[in-house]
């Protein structure tokens, strides 16, 4: 599965963003979040990756290329809810003052277990993407 954004920040302001991810989920928080909202600021050093530290609540980060990808995969719980699902979140430029946010999942899951994953990530995802673009947007203009 293949989502992506167009967002009018550079890519890296939005780098910065997708690495947020690590500290909140950006979806809908009253359900992923146990109904905290994610926080609107950038947290100092959140754009410090390391091998192994969780990403999205229930991925584990397995390889990064600072500045422009980063790729998890379920760990114990996220395999419990998802089975074994890889993701990659991408901060693609687009232009000097542009970017495109791509996210990919790929999952094991079979059929018809995987298109209900699929269903439910493009509701979650969806969310995210816009909340990530509408984040780095505001903070690229300040």
């Amino acid at each position: 599965m293949t989502r992506a954004v167009s967002v009018a920040a550079p890519a890296p302001v939005l780098w910065r963003w997708l690495c947020q991810v690590a500290v909140a989920p950006y979806s809908y928080d009253w359900i992923d979040n146990r109904g905290r909202r994610s926080l609107r600021e950038l947290t100092p050093g959140a754009d410090r990756l390391e091998v192994g530290q969780v990403m999205a609540v229930v991925f584990r980060l397995v390889s990064f290329e600072e500045g422009h990808h980063w790729s998890a995969v379920t760990g114990d719980r996220g395999r419990r809810l998802f089975g074994t699902t890889s993701m990659t979140y991408a901060a693609e430029p687009d232009g000097p003052d542009r970017s495109r946010l791509v996210c990919r999942l790929v999952t094991s899951w079979p059929r018809p277990a995987s298109d209900a994953l699929a269903w439910g990530d493009l509701v979650m995802v969806r969310k995210q993407l816009h909340t990530l673009r509408d984040l780095a947007e505001t903070n690229s203009s300040t």
